[in-house]
């Protein structure tokens, strides 16, 4: 199964030059985790996640107004294309420890594809779980969480 079949087209972005503050109101109103930020001729030029806007403006105790979405974005994300593979799609998120991915056609934002996504697909069911039980276990020893295993 490829990407296009799975990949929410209906896609809320944000350019690098709007704030904080209404990325975090669009995150809430549209109920996402991630927005693309993407520049005037459409095409990507990073990633802002709610978790961004907690830990790169909230928690710096800086002014979720006047704090530019280009200040905290994420840079040179992972992307995929409508025509890849499902499971190379859950492969990527996995290595790249991401939940969702901008997917690109001809260098312009078309859609994006959520861990959710693949697991709603049975074929991709498999890959998704591998995949988030990587991006889980990551964040549990970056996070000094992991419990090594007793006998």
């Amino acid at each position: 199964m490829q990407v296009r079949d799975l990949m929410n087209q209906s896609v809320v972005s944000i350019t690098p030059a709007e704030s904080a503050s209404l990325a975090a109101r669009l995150l809430s109103r549209h109920n996402l985790g991630s927005l693309p930020v993407c520049g005037e001729d459409g095409g990507l030029r990073g990633i802002v996640t709610d978790r961004d806007i907690v830990t790169r403006c909230v928690a710096a105790e800086e002014d979720p107004h006047k704090v530019q979405i280009k200040d905290i974005m994420s840079r040179n994300c992972a992307v995929v294309s409508p025509d890849d593979d499902a499971a190379e799609a859950a492969r990527m998120m996995a290595v790249k420890q991401v939940r969702r991915l901008p997917v690109l056609e001809a260098g312009k934002v078309v859609g994006m594809v959520s861990l959710g996504d693949l697991a709603k697909c049975g074929a991709c069911e498999m890959e998704a779980g591998e995949a988030l039980s990587e991006i889980s276990e990551n964040i549990q020893r970056t996070r000094g969480l992991h419990q090594p295993e007793r006998d």
